[in-house]
């Protein structure tokens, strides 16, 4: 698409020029003042030039001059060796060449490097200029800087690539991870996330993977969706909870991954013994830092005793006040 709007501005152009060039071309009363025709092409905001077949610059407009960094009095007559280094000088001449030896419309890409050091992404577009007898006179183009879109190109790519290596990651972590957009779809989900959902929400995922584009609502227990949904209006960094569901204990951590946009949900089998242990231990820390032997007596008592690990854990529910309902 870009080529073929390059292509139509290129044309426009040539058109322009000939016009210029060619007294027959106006009718009669039009001012013939070559002022006017520097205006109308210098009115033109894409950098345009035009030279002859010898390479020796003829006319360039304002947008050119902005865009060189050279005034039309350090151009207009000059050759490209005299305009640009000698790589850029190099490349000018071979392509003026072969469009000359072969008279069509040239599109290429290529980097300009200015005198300032800037560098520069652009799509150069040239076509032939013909005299009355229709022998080729010159050559017109006019360069379109994309270097903006081509680091938007780059950035878009490498955004593509994280997610990529982000969905391989969330696909390998043995925690249930959703992840939901502002309107409460799923952006991607993981194997774990579903199994722990239940049978269902397991048998949809095989058919849609990743659960992409499922309305969260229903696949998550109610309080969870609550999270989700105010976490994403409220904009917070994360909330976070225990819950009973599916005769599992759950702890559910919900964050904002791109503020009233994005957040990700993370769920935890709290009946899994190490994250058990490791859980315990951190909520104990925090409970009690003053003593780092509770601690220690709270790991010992995940290799002791079974049943006082249970009620230790529903202990330090309760204190964080999460809690007993059953979601299931």
């Amino acid at each position: 698409m870009l080529f073929k709007i390059c292509n139509f501005q290129v044309e426009k152009i040539r058109q322009a020029l000939t016009m210029i060039y060619d007294k027959k071309s106006f009718l009669a009363g039009n001012i013939e003042d070559p002022e006017i025709h520097q205006k109308i092409i210098d009115a033109l905001p894409v950098p345009i030039f035009y030279r002859n077949t010898n390479g020796m610059y003829q006319m360039c407009n304002a947008a050119h001059e902005k865009f060189t960094g050279k005034a039309k009095v350090d151009i207009i007559g000059k050759s490209v060796y005299e305009v640009h280094s000698k790589d850029m000088a190099d490349m000018y001449s071979h392509q003026d060449k072969e469009l000359i030896s072969n008279p069509d419309v040239q599109v290429y890409n290529t980097l300009v490097k200015q005198s300032d050091g800037s560098k520069h992404y652009v799509i150069i577009n040239k076509a032939v200029i013909r005299d009355n007898e229709g022998k080729i006179i010159g050559i017109v183009g006019s360069i379109n800087d994309v270097t903006e879109l081509k680091k938007t190109e780059q950035r878009l790519e490498k955004a593509q690539e994280s997610m990529e290596v982000s969905s391989q990651m969330i696909h390998k972590i043995s925690s249930g991870i959703v992840m939901v957009d502002r309107n409460l779809k799923i952006v991607d989900s993981n194997e774990s996330f579903a199994r722990l959902m239940g049978t269902e929400t397991s048998e949809l995922y095989e058919t849609i993977p990743g659960l992409k584009g499922a309305n969260v609502h229903g696949l998550v227990p109610e309080v969870v969706y609550k999270m989700i949904s105010n976490l994403l209006t409220s904009g917070e960094e994360k909330v976070e909870r225990d819950l009973k569901f599916h005769n599992k204990l759950l702890h559910v951590s919900v964050l904002t991954l791109y503020k009233n946009h994005v957040v990700g949900a993370v769920f935890r089998d709290m009946s899994a013994p190490m994250l058990v242990q490791d859980e315990i231990i951190n909520r104990a820390r925090r409970i009690n830092k003053k003593s780092i032997e509770t601690v220690q007596k709270v790991a010992f008592l995940l290799g002791e005793n079974a049943a006082e690990t249970e009620e230790l854990l529903n202990s330090i529910i309760e204190t964080y006040r999460y809690g007993d309902e059953d979601n299931a």
